[in-house]
């Protein structure tokens, strides 16, 4: 079966490694991948392996009622912070004390975390400690949904989990770089490996069935006391922390994955 991998065209080099791995897992189950960029025409396929930040793009894509992995509803969750924290409340699960804001005074104190809802990566995203700097936050981005988040001390630490389908892959604890509020791995931080307990693992399991998702990472900041709380879901989520600290390439499962649901798919079309 010939699938396409969705990538944005900024994010094709700088993922070429995981890409490479991705195409070479996929030649054990009698797949093949083809890498294109989201602004270019997508060709038919037999699926589709998506891993770009574009919810529009996904949306018409899902129309071509093909196997798509994540569907399009993942991908507008996923990159919208404000969507993914509404429905981790809805379950249940504790989250970061959130809400949307369109000028400063509807900020009661400082400091607090300011982000747009779809920036990734450690972008689109601020402490700010006071009026001035949430006001310059807020005129940077007026084009953009803003949510005010309480802050939190974690001394800039949170978990990331991998999951495939309502599996865990594993878990990694990513800690900043000094005098960062940001633990990203990409910008610098440390990351070491980090064992669920049962609780965390259901509450994972729990996002991942609600969902429907096939492979996400869903990010919680880790409080002093071992507590955690929902923070965003990933989607794409990147794989550098995952293999940083298990030395394992998560491109095989997640092949073996796809392989056995397109398998599934055409044994029950039959």
């Amino acid at each position: 079966m010939n699938g396409l991998l969705i990538y944005e065209k900024a994010e094709i080099e700088r993922n070429r490694s995981f890409i490479d791995r991705l195409i070479n897992a996929s030649s054990q189950y009698s797949l093949t991948l083809k890498v294109v960029d989201d602004q270019s025409p997508i060709p038919e396929a037999d699926f589709i392996f998506f891993r770009s930040r574009n919810p529009q793009l996904a949306k018409q894509l899902e129309q071509r009622n093909i196997p798509m992995f994540n569907r399009a509803e993942v991908n507008v969750i996923a990159n919208d912070k404000l969507k993914a924290i509404q429905l981790v409340q809805l379950l249940g699960i504790a989250t970061v004390p959130t809400k949307k804001i369109v000028n400063d005074t509807e900020i009661n104190g400082y400091p607090i975390i300011l982000k747009t809802i779809d920036g990734h990566g450690g972008k689109q995203v601020e402490l700010v400690k006071t009026q001035k700097e949430a006001t310059s936050f807020l005129n940077t981005f007026s084009e953009n949904t803003i949510i005010a988040q309480q802050y939190i001390e974690t001394n800039a630490t949170d978990i990331r989990v991998f999951m495939l389908d309502e599996e865990v892959l594993g878990a990694v604890k990513r800690t900043g770089p000094k005098d960062s509020f940001k633990s990203n791995f990409t910008i610098g931080g440390t990351v070491e490996k980090y064992m669920l307990d049962s609780q965390q693992r259901a509450e994972v399991e729990k996002i991942a069935k609600a969902l429907k998702s096939d492979y996400i990472g869903i990010d919680f900041l880790l409080l002093p006391d071992g507590t955690w709380l929902f923070n965003e879901i990933e989607d794409p989520v990147g794989a550098r922390s995952y293999y940083e600290t298990t030395k394992e390439d998560i491109a095989e499962p997640i092949m073996e994955y796809l392989h056995k649901k397109l398998t599934k798919k055409e044994s029950d079309e039959i």
